[in-house]
């Protein structure tokens, strides 16, 4: 579609860029507001009110994304999602690391992302820890590890997506997105709150229609790509250090406007408040907890958003399985911290 639109001085990569910035900047915005978090959802105080946000914001990404696939618009079916050998082990043990490691930081990443941009450098330090740990399982020393677990596999034929199971997209799409919306409205949020995680939502399809249908060029190709910040912070990290030899792309522009419209936010509602450690051994728990989610993001095929928000509603078996295994991980991880002898709340920090 993307000849059709006339641009004679824009390239469809190019133009993702801009795309990805116009998404991140209106997450950024909705999710400060929102206090978007599936860690919060979990184990944070409000979880209730926390996991009524997330829901919302997926339920209307599932029906948003599988009317685009209805209509035409896009097809996962070449899509990594949908590899007829699933990496079993990767992503039960990346979703495992993944989840364990947002409990230690006290944020998932989009959260921490938005955080970064309210002033919280404690954020800041996880997710550059957090990006240097991803890019090195994806390209680096860590890289035979993430292909060494990749390569225990499931043979999963024809049923790599929930909609080869009986009643095929139509029902699994209704079933996920009312169960979803359901659980959202008993959530005690106010119907204002659950507005901006609607809106937050439909930036999922939004994506994915964006980089498949919209941006389509036969000649100069973007990849099928919507909401993420694993693969994207890396790449952020690569392109920050090395922009002379490396493009940015869908990705970078995408974390780019996550930060500004989060910033935006923060700023206008008064909540931009510079927040730092607190004790060295902190600053170590929160280290690990970024190198758990790096290595956890790259083998699960995403985080809570990649492969939660935004993987959940392609109808993947291995997106369900990925955010299945973080929610795990979180739950155990919160048992044993609340068990040990210093308790999991020596650093709690309630604005996180």
């Amino acid at each position: 579609m993307y000849e059709s639109l006339g641009f004679e001085t824009l390239t469809a990569p190019q133009a993702a860029i801009g795309l990805g910035l116009i998404i991140g900047v209106l997450f950024g915005l909705l999710a400060e507001i929102t206090k978007f978090c599936f860690r919060r959802g979990l184990v944070g105080d409000d979880r209730r009110q926390a996991m009524g946000v997330w829901l919302t914001a997926l339920a209307v990404a599932v029906v948003g994304t599988q009317i685009g696939v209805l209509t035409g618009l896009i097809s996962f079916d070449d899509h990594r999602f949908m590899a007829a050998d699933l990496p079993v082990l990767a992503i039960a043990l990346g979703g495992l690391m993944f989840g364990a490691g947002m409990v230690l930081t006290r944020g998932c990443v989009s959260r921490l992302t938005v955080l970064s941009a309210s002033g919280n450098l404690r954020a800041v330090f996880v997710l550059l820890v957090f990006a240097v740990v991803a890019h090195a399982t994806l390209k680096g020393v860590l890289a035979p590890v993430r292909t060494a677990l990749g390569s225990v596999t499931l043979p999963m034929g024809e049923v790599v997506s929930v909609a080869s199971l009986p009643g095929g997209a139509l029902v699994w799409t209704a079933i996920l997105g009312a169960a979803a919306l359901v659980v959202a409205l008993r959530s005690g949020n106010r119907l204002s709150t659950l507005g901006f995680a609607a809106l937050l939502g439909a930036l999922v399809p939004a994506g994915w229609i964006g980089t498949g249908f919209v941006l389509y060029d036969d000649f100069d190709p973007v990849a099928l790509q919507s909401l993420s910040f694993t693969a994207p912070f890396a790449d952020t990290l690569f392109w920050t250090i090395a922009s002379t030899s490396i493009p940015a792309n869908f990705g970078v522009g995408l974390i780019g406007g996550v930060l500004v419209g989060a910033l935006i936010s923060a700023l206008v509602f008064g909540r931009f408040q510079w927040q730092s450690f607190s004790a060295p051994a902190e600053t170590g728990r929160y280290a690990f907890g970024a190198s758990l989610m790096g290595v956890g993001g790259v083998l699960a095929g995403g985080c809570t958003v990649g492969a939660g928000l935004a993987g959940v509603p392609t109808l993947s078996i291995a997106a369900i399985l990925a955010i299945a295994a973080i929610a795990a991980g979180a739950l155990i991880a919160n048992v044993v911290l609340n068990r040990a002898p210093s308790g999991g709340r020596v650093y709690a920090h309630p604005a996180e």
